[in-house]
Protein backbone atom coordinates (compact mmCIF):
# COMPACT_ATOMS: atom_id res chain seq x y z
CA UNK A 1 0.00 0.00 0.00
CA UNK A 2 1.55 3.32 -1.00
CA UNK A 3 2.45 5.61 1.90
CA UNK A 4 4.44 7.99 -0.27
CA UNK A 5 2.47 11.15 0.55
CA UNK A 6 4.10 14.56 0.38
CA UNK A 7 3.23 18.22 -0.19
CA UNK A 8 3.18 19.17 -3.86
CA UNK A 9 6.26 20.80 -5.34
CA UNK A 10 6.34 23.46 -8.11
CA UNK A 11 6.81 20.81 -10.80
CA UNK A 12 3.65 19.03 -9.58
CA UNK A 13 1.63 22.25 -9.78
CA UNK A 14 2.57 22.79 -13.42
CA UNK A 15 0.84 19.56 -14.48
CA UNK A 16 -1.78 19.38 -11.72
CA UNK A 17 -4.97 19.89 -13.69
CA UNK A 18 -3.80 17.79 -16.61
CA UNK A 19 -3.39 14.83 -14.28
CA UNK A 20 -6.46 15.08 -12.02
CA UNK A 21 -9.02 17.08 -14.02
CA UNK A 22 -8.38 16.36 -17.68
CA UNK A 23 -7.33 12.72 -17.25
CA UNK A 24 -10.08 10.07 -17.65
CA UNK A 25 -11.97 9.86 -14.38
CA UNK A 26 -10.84 13.33 -13.28
CA UNK A 27 -12.98 15.94 -11.57
CA UNK A 28 -13.01 19.75 -11.43
CA UNK A 29 -13.31 19.66 -7.62
CA UNK A 30 -9.72 18.40 -7.55
CA UNK A 31 -8.51 21.38 -9.59
CA UNK A 32 -6.33 24.27 -8.48
CA UNK A 33 -9.18 26.61 -9.42
CA UNK A 34 -11.44 24.86 -6.89
CA UNK A 35 -8.68 25.17 -4.27
CA UNK A 36 -8.39 28.93 -4.84
CA UNK A 37 -12.15 29.34 -4.71
CA UNK A 38 -12.62 27.39 -1.47
CA UNK A 39 -9.70 29.19 0.18
CA UNK A 40 -11.63 32.48 -0.18
CA UNK A 41 -14.39 31.01 1.99
CA UNK A 42 -12.43 29.69 4.93
CA UNK A 43 -10.96 26.37 3.79
CA UNK A 44 -7.25 25.62 3.85
CA UNK A 45 -6.21 23.75 0.69
CA UNK A 46 -3.56 21.07 1.00
CA UNK A 47 -2.05 20.20 -2.36
CA UNK A 48 -0.58 16.73 -1.83
CA UNK A 49 0.93 14.02 -3.97
CA UNK A 50 0.09 10.40 -3.10
CA UNK A 51 1.58 7.50 -4.99
CA UNK A 52 2.86 10.12 -7.47
CA UNK A 53 -0.71 11.40 -8.16
CA UNK A 54 -1.96 14.87 -7.09
CA UNK A 55 -4.68 14.96 -4.42
CA UNK A 56 -6.45 18.14 -3.29
CA UNK A 57 -7.59 18.16 0.34
CA UNK A 58 -9.71 20.93 1.86
CA UNK A 59 -9.06 21.33 5.57
CA UNK A 60 -10.98 23.33 8.16
CA UNK A 61 -9.58 23.69 11.73
CA UNK A 62 -11.85 23.46 14.76
CA UNK A 63 -12.39 26.61 16.78
CA UNK A 64 -10.33 26.92 19.97
CA UNK A 65 -9.41 23.25 20.57
CA UNK A 66 -6.98 22.39 17.75
CA UNK A 67 -7.39 19.61 15.23
CA UNK A 68 -9.90 19.83 12.42
CA UNK A 69 -11.72 18.13 9.56
CA UNK A 70 -10.61 17.38 6.02
CA UNK A 71 -12.56 16.79 2.82
CA UNK A 72 -11.18 15.18 -0.34
CA UNK A 73 -13.81 16.66 -2.66
CA UNK A 74 -14.74 14.20 -5.41
CA UNK A 75 -11.36 12.63 -4.94
CA UNK A 76 -8.85 11.18 -4.96
CA UNK A 77 -9.04 11.45 -8.73
CA UNK A 78 -8.75 10.12 -11.33
CA UNK A 79 -10.95 7.13 -10.50
CA UNK A 80 -10.25 4.99 -13.55
CA UNK A 81 -8.62 2.39 -11.24
CA UNK A 82 -10.88 2.01 -8.14
CA UNK A 83 -8.27 -0.06 -6.33
CA UNK A 84 -5.65 2.65 -6.76
CA UNK A 85 -8.21 5.28 -5.68
CA UNK A 86 -8.82 3.38 -2.43
CA UNK A 87 -5.10 2.98 -1.74
CA UNK A 88 -4.45 6.69 -2.32
CA UNK A 89 -7.33 7.69 -0.06
CA UNK A 90 -6.09 5.48 2.77
CA UNK A 91 -2.54 6.78 2.41
CA UNK A 92 -3.68 10.42 2.38
CA UNK A 93 -5.92 9.79 5.39
CA UNK A 94 -3.07 8.35 7.42
CA UNK A 95 -0.93 11.34 6.50
CA UNK A 96 -3.67 13.81 7.49
CA UNK A 97 -4.32 12.07 10.81
CA UNK A 98 -0.60 12.31 11.49
CA UNK A 99 -0.90 16.07 10.89
CA UNK A 100 -3.62 16.39 13.55
CA UNK A 101 -6.77 16.01 11.43
CA UNK A 102 -9.57 14.26 13.34
CA UNK A 103 -11.94 13.23 10.53
CA UNK A 104 -11.45 12.70 6.80
CA UNK A 105 -14.36 12.63 4.32
CA UNK A 106 -14.17 11.67 0.65
CA UNK A 107 -16.62 11.05 -2.18
CA UNK A 108 -14.89 10.08 -5.44
CA UNK A 109 -17.34 9.05 -8.15
CA UNK A 110 -16.54 5.35 -8.06
CA UNK A 111 -19.03 2.71 -9.19
CA UNK A 112 -20.78 0.74 -6.46
CA UNK A 113 -19.98 -2.48 -8.34
CA UNK A 114 -16.24 -2.14 -7.62
CA UNK A 115 -14.13 -3.23 -4.64
CA UNK A 116 -13.47 0.39 -3.60
CA UNK A 117 -16.22 0.58 -0.97
CA UNK A 118 -15.28 -2.67 0.74
CA UNK A 119 -11.61 -1.68 0.77
CA UNK A 120 -12.08 1.64 2.53
CA UNK A 121 -14.73 0.32 4.94
CA UNK A 122 -12.35 -2.45 5.97
CA UNK A 123 -9.87 0.32 6.88
CA UNK A 124 -12.35 2.13 9.14
CA UNK A 125 -14.33 4.40 6.81
CA UNK A 126 -18.12 4.46 7.15
CA UNK A 127 -20.90 5.57 4.83
CA UNK A 128 -22.27 9.08 5.51
CA UNK A 129 -24.92 11.31 3.98
CA UNK A 130 -23.74 13.01 0.81
CA UNK A 131 -21.69 16.21 0.88
CA UNK A 132 -22.74 16.96 -2.70
CA UNK A 133 -26.37 17.15 -3.93
CA UNK A 134 -26.57 13.54 -5.10
CA UNK A 135 -24.88 10.18 -4.71
CA UNK A 136 -25.73 8.59 -8.03
CA UNK A 137 -25.97 10.14 -11.48
CA UNK A 138 -27.54 9.73 -14.91
CA UNK A 139 -25.26 9.45 -17.94
CA UNK A 140 -25.79 9.75 -21.67
CA UNK A 141 -23.27 7.69 -23.64
CA UNK A 142 -21.83 9.72 -26.50
CA UNK A 143 -20.79 7.73 -29.57
CA UNK A 144 -17.22 7.86 -30.85
CA UNK A 145 -16.71 9.66 -34.13
CA UNK A 146 -18.96 12.61 -33.31
CA UNK A 147 -22.26 11.12 -34.49
CA UNK A 148 -24.59 13.71 -33.00
CA UNK A 149 -27.52 12.52 -35.09
CA UNK A 150 -27.47 9.17 -33.29
CA UNK A 151 -27.65 10.95 -29.92
CA UNK A 152 -30.55 13.12 -31.09
CA UNK A 153 -32.47 10.09 -32.37
CA UNK A 154 -32.14 8.45 -28.94
CA UNK A 155 -34.17 11.27 -27.37
CA UNK A 156 -37.86 10.67 -26.81
CA UNK A 157 -40.14 11.94 -29.58
CA UNK A 158 -41.55 14.60 -27.24
CA UNK A 159 -38.07 15.88 -26.46
CA UNK A 160 -37.09 16.04 -30.14
CA UNK A 161 -40.29 17.91 -31.00
CA UNK A 162 -39.80 20.44 -28.21
CA UNK A 163 -36.24 21.14 -29.36
CA UNK A 164 -37.42 21.69 -32.93
CA UNK A 165 -40.21 23.93 -31.64
CA UNK A 166 -37.70 26.03 -29.66
CA UNK A 167 -35.56 26.46 -32.78
CA UNK A 168 -38.61 27.52 -34.83
CA UNK A 169 -39.46 30.09 -32.14
CA UNK A 170 -36.10 31.71 -32.82
CA UNK A 171 -34.53 30.89 -29.46
CA UNK A 172 -30.75 31.28 -29.54
CA UNK A 173 -28.14 29.81 -27.20
CA UNK A 174 -25.29 32.06 -26.10
CA UNK A 175 -22.05 30.45 -24.97
CA UNK A 176 -19.71 31.73 -22.25
CA UNK A 177 -16.58 29.66 -22.74
CA UNK A 178 -12.90 30.58 -22.79
CA UNK A 179 -12.10 27.49 -24.85
CA UNK A 180 -14.50 28.32 -27.67
CA UNK A 181 -13.48 30.22 -30.76
CA UNK A 182 -14.48 33.87 -31.11
CA UNK A 183 -17.32 33.00 -33.47
CA UNK A 184 -18.93 30.61 -30.95
CA UNK A 185 -18.78 32.53 -27.67
CA UNK A 186 -19.87 35.87 -26.31
CA UNK A 187 -17.10 38.46 -25.80
CA UNK A 188 -15.44 38.39 -22.38
CA UNK A 189 -16.65 41.92 -21.62
CA UNK A 190 -20.27 40.66 -21.89
CA UNK A 191 -19.70 37.79 -19.44
CA UNK A 192 -20.35 39.67 -16.16
CA UNK A 193 -23.84 40.86 -17.09
CA UNK A 194 -24.79 37.46 -18.51
CA UNK A 195 -23.56 35.73 -15.35
CA UNK A 196 -25.66 38.11 -13.27
CA UNK A 197 -28.72 37.24 -15.37
CA UNK A 198 -27.93 33.55 -15.07
CA UNK A 199 -27.60 33.76 -11.31
CA UNK A 200 -30.93 35.54 -11.06
CA UNK A 201 -32.62 32.70 -12.94
CA UNK A 202 -30.83 30.09 -10.82
CA UNK A 203 -31.96 31.79 -7.62
CA UNK A 204 -35.56 32.05 -8.84
CA UNK A 205 -35.56 28.36 -9.80
CA UNK A 206 -34.03 27.33 -6.46
CA UNK A 207 -36.76 29.19 -4.58
CA UNK A 208 -39.49 27.64 -6.73
CA UNK A 209 -38.17 24.09 -6.44
CA UNK A 210 -37.06 24.50 -2.81
CA UNK A 211 -33.40 23.61 -3.05
CA UNK A 212 -30.39 25.50 -1.76
CA UNK A 213 -28.09 27.68 -3.83
CA UNK A 214 -24.90 29.48 -2.91
CA UNK A 215 -24.91 33.24 -2.53
CA UNK A 216 -23.94 35.54 -5.43
CA UNK A 217 -20.40 36.08 -4.14
CA UNK A 218 -19.74 32.34 -3.97
CA UNK A 219 -21.31 31.76 -7.39
CA UNK A 220 -19.24 34.51 -9.00
CA UNK A 221 -16.02 33.33 -7.32
CA UNK A 222 -16.23 29.74 -8.56
CA UNK A 223 -17.73 30.47 -11.97
CA UNK A 224 -15.06 33.06 -12.74
CA UNK A 225 -12.23 30.77 -11.60
CA UNK A 226 -13.58 27.80 -13.54
CA UNK A 227 -14.26 29.81 -16.71
CA UNK A 228 -10.72 31.18 -16.65
CA UNK A 229 -9.27 27.68 -16.22
CA UNK A 230 -11.44 26.28 -19.01
CA UNK A 231 -13.12 23.80 -16.66
CA UNK A 232 -16.57 25.35 -17.07
CA UNK A 233 -18.79 26.78 -19.76
CA UNK A 234 -22.19 28.40 -19.42
CA UNK A 235 -25.11 28.52 -21.85
CA UNK A 236 -27.90 31.08 -21.89
CA UNK A 237 -31.11 30.72 -23.90
CA UNK A 238 -32.54 33.97 -25.23
CA UNK A 239 -35.55 34.98 -27.28
CA UNK A 240 -35.28 37.00 -30.47
CA UNK A 241 -35.88 40.05 -28.27
CA UNK A 242 -32.77 39.13 -26.22
CA UNK A 243 -34.78 38.11 -23.18
CA UNK A 244 -33.00 35.37 -21.19
CA UNK A 245 -35.38 32.49 -20.39
CA UNK A 246 -33.03 29.68 -19.28
CA UNK A 247 -29.41 29.01 -18.49
CA UNK A 248 -26.99 26.46 -17.09
CA UNK A 249 -23.36 25.81 -16.25
CA UNK A 250 -21.41 22.71 -17.27
CA UNK A 251 -18.12 21.17 -16.14
CA UNK A 252 -15.43 19.65 -18.34
CA UNK A 253 -13.43 16.89 -16.72
CA UNK A 254 -11.96 13.64 -17.88
CA UNK A 255 -13.85 12.28 -20.85
CA UNK A 256 -17.19 13.80 -19.85
CA UNK A 257 -19.18 17.00 -19.53
CA UNK A 258 -21.31 17.39 -16.39
CA UNK A 259 -24.59 19.31 -16.13
CA UNK A 260 -24.00 21.44 -13.04
CA UNK A 261 -26.46 24.27 -12.23
CA UNK A 262 -29.55 25.15 -14.26
CA UNK A 263 -32.65 27.28 -14.15
CA UNK A 264 -35.45 28.68 -16.26
CA UNK A 265 -37.84 31.55 -15.79
CA UNK A 266 -41.20 30.41 -14.48
CA UNK A 267 -43.11 33.00 -16.52
CA UNK A 268 -41.51 31.79 -19.76
CA UNK A 269 -41.93 28.03 -19.35
CA UNK A 270 -45.36 27.93 -20.99
CA UNK A 271 -44.35 30.12 -23.94
CA UNK A 272 -41.01 28.31 -24.48
CA UNK A 273 -41.38 24.74 -23.14
CA UNK A 274 -38.41 23.52 -25.19
CA UNK A 275 -35.86 26.04 -23.87
CA UNK A 276 -34.23 23.75 -21.30
CA UNK A 277 -34.08 20.85 -23.75
CA UNK A 278 -32.55 23.04 -26.46
CA UNK A 279 -29.94 24.20 -23.96
CA UNK A 280 -28.99 20.61 -23.05
CA UNK A 281 -28.87 19.54 -26.68
CA UNK A 282 -26.44 22.40 -27.46
CA UNK A 283 -24.29 21.35 -24.49
CA UNK A 284 -24.24 17.77 -25.79
CA UNK A 285 -23.20 19.01 -29.22
CA UNK A 286 -20.24 20.78 -27.58
CA UNK A 287 -19.32 17.61 -25.71
CA UNK A 288 -19.53 15.55 -28.90
CA UNK A 289 -17.40 18.06 -30.83
CA UNK A 290 -14.75 17.85 -28.10
CA UNK A 291 -14.64 14.07 -28.31
CA UNK A 292 -16.15 13.43 -24.86
CA UNK A 293 -17.53 9.95 -24.25
CA UNK A 294 -20.14 10.81 -21.61
CA UNK A 295 -22.64 13.56 -20.90
CA UNK A 296 -23.36 13.48 -17.17
CA UNK A 297 -26.87 14.77 -16.42
CA UNK A 298 -26.31 14.80 -12.67
CA UNK A 299 -28.32 12.96 -10.05
CA UNK A 300 -31.96 12.72 -9.02
CA UNK A 301 -31.69 10.22 -6.16
CA UNK A 302 -34.09 10.50 -3.24
CA UNK A 303 -32.51 12.37 -0.32
CA UNK A 304 -32.16 10.23 2.78
CA UNK A 305 -32.89 7.01 0.89
CA UNK A 306 -30.40 7.72 -1.93
CA UNK A 307 -32.11 5.45 -4.42
CA UNK A 308 -33.82 5.77 -7.76
CA UNK A 309 -37.11 7.67 -7.36
CA UNK A 310 -40.41 5.96 -8.07
CA UNK A 311 -43.67 7.30 -9.45
CA UNK A 312 -45.31 9.71 -7.02
CA UNK A 313 -42.07 11.01 -5.49
CA UNK A 314 -41.01 14.61 -6.27
CA UNK A 315 -37.78 13.51 -7.96
CA UNK A 316 -39.52 11.14 -10.36
CA UNK A 317 -40.44 13.87 -12.85
CA UNK A 318 -36.81 14.95 -13.14
CA UNK A 319 -35.78 11.31 -13.62
CA UNK A 320 -38.21 11.01 -16.52
CA UNK A 321 -36.92 14.27 -17.99
CA UNK A 322 -33.33 13.02 -17.95
CA UNK A 323 -34.27 9.59 -19.27
CA UNK A 324 -36.06 11.32 -22.18
CA UNK A 325 -32.62 12.63 -23.18
CA UNK A 326 -31.20 9.11 -23.40
CA UNK A 327 -29.82 8.99 -19.86
CA UNK A 328 -29.26 5.81 -17.86
CA UNK A 329 -28.82 5.39 -14.09
CA UNK A 330 -25.24 5.01 -12.74
CA UNK A 331 -24.96 3.63 -9.21
CA UNK A 332 -22.04 5.12 -7.24
CA UNK A 333 -20.42 4.24 -3.91
CA UNK A 334 -21.04 7.64 -2.30
CA UNK A 335 -19.50 9.61 0.56
CA UNK A 336 -17.57 8.02 3.44
CA UNK A 337 -15.65 9.34 6.41
CA UNK A 338 -12.91 8.11 8.73
CA UNK A 339 -13.13 9.37 12.32
CA UNK A 340 -9.67 9.15 13.89
CA UNK A 341 -10.34 11.03 17.16
CA UNK A 342 -14.05 10.74 18.03
CA UNK A 343 -14.01 12.93 21.15
CA UNK A 344 -12.30 15.92 19.55
CA UNK A 345 -14.39 15.43 16.44
CA UNK A 346 -17.59 15.66 18.51
CA UNK A 347 -16.30 18.64 20.50
CA UNK A 348 -15.20 20.44 17.34
CA UNK A 349 -18.60 20.04 15.70
CA UNK A 350 -20.42 21.27 18.80
CA UNK A 351 -18.18 24.33 19.16
CA UNK A 352 -18.54 25.18 15.47
CA UNK A 353 -22.32 24.94 15.76
CA UNK A 354 -22.33 27.19 18.81
CA UNK A 355 -20.07 29.74 17.10
CA UNK A 356 -22.31 29.88 14.01
CA UNK A 357 -25.34 30.56 16.18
Amino acid sequence: MPDDVRPAEPADLETWDARVVEAPGGHVYQSRAWARHRERFGWRPRLLVADDVPVLVLERPWRWIGGGSAYVARGPAPVADPGATARRLLAVSRWLVGQGVDVVAADPEVGSDTAYGDAIRAAGFRQIEELQPSRHRIDVDLPPGGDGEAVFKAFSSTTRNLIRQAEKQGLVVLRLDRRAGDADRVPSEAEPSLLDELYGILRETAARRQFGIAGPETFRSWTTEALEAGHLFALSVQTEGRETVAGATFYRHGDRVTYALSGERADARKAHPGAARLLLWRAMEIAIAEGRRTFDLGGVDVRGARRKPVNGEPEHGMLQFKESLGGHWVDLTGAHELVARPRRYLAGRILDRVARR
